[in-house]
């Protein structure tokens, strides 16, 4: 096993490099969200049926999601700096012909491409940090910066998002990967060091083929039985995932070289931190999808509009998520996580006050709590959990801490999304003051107890078959009367007040957890727990 670096303080090539490292890490965040406020449009022209919509949204999480784990124990064998620039090459081939797809098939085998590339740049990215920054207390301020990064990419889609499709078509918002690919192949080789493991051994075929069969039925499970209910189909995927997660958790305690390195989970905070950003982030996922459908469709704002709203929670996550590394070197990481998760939780339950439009100051204002949460969880729950790991497993530890924020974020979209529907449905007749969903159809063009479906073809368009959001942007397509769609709006308005409310308690109970299972943690630059060997 190769020795532990030396502890060198970064210079200014290191932190340059760091620069280099933060526009793929933002360019990925941004694509996650540059899509919610595209869809519309992509769904009037491509016209995919919901079952397509559906794998729009989701084959892209479901692929970085799968191959996360594989991707980063490659980057550690045949190199991070490498991986970076092949995966970099093939994202910018995606995007263009995600960006010029004419149907909805093509559209969706460029979404998975974008993918399988993304699953290779995200825990390159973060490896290399931790070759490059050994100093504890750099690697603290160094991965806040990456985390903020890729959170504020995720906060920047809308806004950049709305920009182009202020101008352009709605294949614009892909073509924003290419400056950064360019930028970024031109300076890696100047800057960014590479690093391999030099005895690391082969890539075991089987266990990447069990981590992908474990992970994308557990991944569809839940989108599939959030969108329809707990079926055979879901009860199937759910069981064959777990099965193979068994089988491959088994061979990988036998194996001298294994894919995931189970002896990472011997580090209490390894565990407890990936936990934390695993609750963390369905909760900022669902809120993020919500808010900002609610944002557009219930407040009415045009997507440029909407994105501009999202910047205060935007400069939120950003001072979280540089000054949470800043206060661990005084205060227990445990201490700091517990604070801003509490702050998070009262962000989602003020969505519980917001009664209609008019209040977009009161969502702006509890989505900025939320996101406050969210830059200080991500900083130093990814940087517990790469510190926790020696420097030639750094890779997989990246895999995994990424692994659980894509499915985080998964969750959130598909359960908190399929909550929030469920309300909007139940809510709709009482807020239309009629007797059943049936006194809305007909020349209304509201279609049945779902409300607003299937209006102007955008059925599904959200990336919910069905959805409350879909229902509105076909409603406001279709020029409804002001009467049904103020009943759609408050629907949708009480689906936000209920995850809000449910979320909230679930986020306050993660900030107890986590000053408990946290609680030993020092703060940074005092000894910390050994790492395991």
């Amino acid at each position: 096993m190769p020795p532990p670096p030396a502890v060198v303080r970064a210079g200014p090539r290191q932190w340059i490099g760091l620069a280099v490292l933060a526009l793929p890490t933002a360019l990925l965040g941004l694509d996650v969200t540059v899509l919610y406020l595209a869809l519309p449009e992509l769904s009037l022209d491509l016209r995919p049926s919901s079952v397509q919509a559906l794998w729009i949204m989701d084959v892209y999480g479901f692929m970085i999601a799968g191959l996360l784990i594989t991707m980063g124990t490659l980057g550690d064998r045949t190199g991070r700096r490498r991986l970076l620039m092949i995966g970099l090459v093939a994202f910018g081939a995606a995007s263009v012909a995600a960006a010029f797809a004419t149907s909805a098939e093509m559209l969706i085998a460029a979404r998975a491409a974008l993918g399988v590339a993304g699953a290779t740049l995200m825990p390159s990215t973060l490896a290399l940090i931790g070759n490059m920054f050994t100093d504890v207390r750099q690697r603290g301020l160094a991965i806040g910066v990456w985390a903020t990064m890729f959170a504020l990419g995720m906060a920047l889609g809308p806004l950049a998002g709305g920009l182009l499709l202020e101008r352009f078509w709605w294949g614009s918002v892909f073509l924003l990967a290419i400056p950064v690919v360019v930028v970024v192949l031109v300076a890696a080789p100047l800057l960014l060091p590479e690093y391999r493991d030099p005895a690391a051994g082969r890539l075991d075929p089987t266990s990447v083929a069990l981590s992908l069969l474990a992970i994308l039925p557990l991944v569809y499970a839940v989108k599939h039985g959030a969108a329809a209910g707990v079926d055979a189909r879901t009860v199937a995927a759910a069981t064959a995932g777990t099965l193979f997660a068994v089988l491959f958790v088994r061979r990988q305690g036998r194996l001298d070289d294994p894919l995931l390195d189970l002896r990472l989970f011997r580090v209490p905070a390894f565990g407890a931190a990936l936990l934390v950003l695993l609750v963390a982030l369905v909760g900022v996922g669902g809120a993020m999808y919500l808010v900002t459908q609610h944002l557009q469709f219930v407040e009415g704002y045009s997507p440029l509009t909407a994105g501009l709203w999202m910047a205060p929670p935007a400069l939120a996550m950003f001072v979280a998520a540089i000054g949470a590394p800043l206060l661990a070197r005084r205060i227990r990481p445990g201490v700091v996580v517990a604070a801003t998760l509490a702050a998070s939780a009262v962000g989602h339950l003020l969505f519980a006050a917001v009664d209609g439009p008019g209040n977009t100051g009161l969502v702006v204002s509890a989505f900025a709590l939320v996101y406050l949460g969210l830059g200080a969880v991500a900083a130093l729950g990814t940087d517990l959990v790469v510190g926790s790991a020696p420097a030639h497993r750094a890779g997989s530890a990246a895999a995994m801490s990424e692994t659980v924020q894509e499915l985080g974020i998964a969750v959130g979209v598909a359960v908190l999304g399929s909550v929030a529907n469920a309300v909007y449905r139940a809510t709709l007749p009482a807020a239309a003051g009629l007797d059943g969903a049936a006194g809305l159809d007909g020349a209304a063009g509201l279609d049945g107890a779902a409300g607003l479906d299937g209006a102007a073809g955008l059925d599904g368009a959200a990336g919910l078959d069905g959805d409350a959001a879909a229902s509105l942007a076909g409603a406001v397509a279709a020029d409804l009367p002001p009467a049904a769609l103020d009943a759609a709006r408050h629907a949708q308005t009480a689906g936000l007040g209920v995850v809000g409310a449910a979320t909230g308690v679930a986020v306050a109970t993660l900030a107890l957890l986590a000053l408990l299972t946290l609680r030993r943690v020092a703060p940074a630059g005092r000894p910390e727990p050994s790492r395991c060997s």
